[in-house]
C-alpha cells in the first residue's frame, strides 16, 4: 500500500534516529507533531515541517539550535523538513497564571530571556528582521479598523516607527514569546516554537503583555502592565519605556493579522488602551 508523505518522512525519520516507537500529538497548519521512543526509555518529538511554513519553522528550528539548550527546548538534529528534539513533559507558563502565579510567571519569564539573550560566540544567519515581521502593521488600511479604534491604531504605528528609527542592538530574538510557548521541565522553565526573528531585545517579552489566553482578568490589570514592565527593565536592564512601546505596537500588529484572518479585534482593542496608557507614563 503506497504510503502519504507524511508516512514516509516520518518513516525515514525513525529509521534516521533509531527510533521504536511514535504517537501524533498535534497537527497544525505547520507541522505535525509526533512523541517518539528510543527503546522504552528516552523519549523526544518529531516536529515533521508542512511546505507552507517550511521556512518560518526551519528559521526557528536554527535558532532553537543556536539556543544550546540554555533557556530553550534543545534541538538533537535537523534533517531537512524534520526536527529532532526535546520531550518536555511538564505544564506551561500559561498554567501558572490561571493558577494564580502570575509574578512567580514573569519572574520566570525574565529568566528564560536572560538565557536566550545571553552573548554566544558564533553569529547566526538568516533570521527574519523585526521590520520586516511589523510590515501588515505598516500595510493595513485604516478603514479595516473599527472607526472609534482608529486613532490608537495610528498611535501604535507611530510608536512602532519611532521604536524602529531609534535603533538599538540587533540580536536573534524567539519573537513568540508567551507563557504558553514556555513549558516546565526537569531542566527548568524552557521556550518552544520560536518564529527567529533579528532585531530590538525590548521587543522579546511584548507578546506576553497581552498573554496568557484565560487569564483575562489578570492581563488587563493596569498593575500588572506596570509590574510586569518594572520587572523587565529591573530584571534584564531593558528600557521600560521601550518595552511598553513594544507591548503597545505589538498589540496593534496582532490586530492587523486577525482582521487579516477576518476575526473581531476584541481582545486587542481591550489590551491596546491600557499599553499605550501605561507608555505616556513610563
Amino acid at each position: 500500500m503506497n504510503q502519504s508523505p507524511l508516512q514516509t518522512a516520518l518513516s525515514r525519520a525513525m529509521i534516521r534516529w533509531s527510533l521504536t516507537k511514535s504517537t501524533q500529538l498535534a497537527d497544525s497548519p505547520s507541522s505535525t507533531i509526533f512523541k517518539v521512543e528510543q527503546n522504552g526509555r528516552n523519549f523526544a518529538v518529531l516536529k515533521l515541517l508542512k511546505p507552507a511554513a517550511a521556512q518560518e519553522e526551519r528559521r526557528g528550528g536554527r535558532l532553537m539550535n543556536w539556543y544550546g539548550g540554555e533557556g530553550a527546548a534543545t534541538v538533537f538534529d535537523i534533517h531537512g523538513d524534520t526536527i529532532f528534539m526535546e520531550w518536555l513533559d511538564g505544564g506551561t507558563l500559561g498554567d501558572a497564571v490561571r493558577a494564580g502565579h502570575d509574578d512567580q510567571s514573569t519572574t520566570a519569564l525574565c529568566s528564560v530571556v536572560g538565557g536566550l539573550h545571553r552573548p554566544r560566540a558564533e553569529p547566526l544567519e538568516d533570521m527574519l528582521p523585526l521590520r520586516e515581521r511589523f510590515q501588515p502593521l505598516f500595510d493595513t488600511d485604516v478603514r479595516a479598523w473599527p472607526h472609534t479604534a482608529r486613532d490608537m491604531y495610528a498611535r501604535a504605528a507611530g510608536i512602532a516607527l519611532k521604536l524602529f528609527d531609534r535603533p538599538t542592538a540587533q540580536i536573534p530574538l524567539h519573537g513568540d514569546l508567551h507563557h504558553d510557548n514556555i513549558m516546565s521541565s526537569d531542566r527548568g522553565w524552557l521556550a518552544i516554537d520560536p518564529k527567529g526573528l533579528l532585531g530590538d531585545p525590548c521587543y522579546e517579552l511584548a507578546n506576553a503583555f497581552i498573554n496568557p489566553l484565560g487569564a483575562e482578568d489578570t492581563v488587563k490589570d493596569p498593575r500588572r502592565i506596570a509590574a510586569m514592565a518594572d520587572m523587565v527593565a529591573e530584571r534584564l536592564g531593558y528600557s521600560r519605556k521601550r518595552v511598553l512601546g513594544w507591548a503597545s505596537a505589538h498589540a496593534a500588529l496582532s490586530a492587523c493579522w486577525t482582521l487579516e484572518a477576518g476575526e473581531p479585534i476584541i481582545w486587542q482593542l481591550t489590551m491596546l488602551p491600557l499599553l499605550l496608557s501605561a507608555y505616556d507614563q513610563a
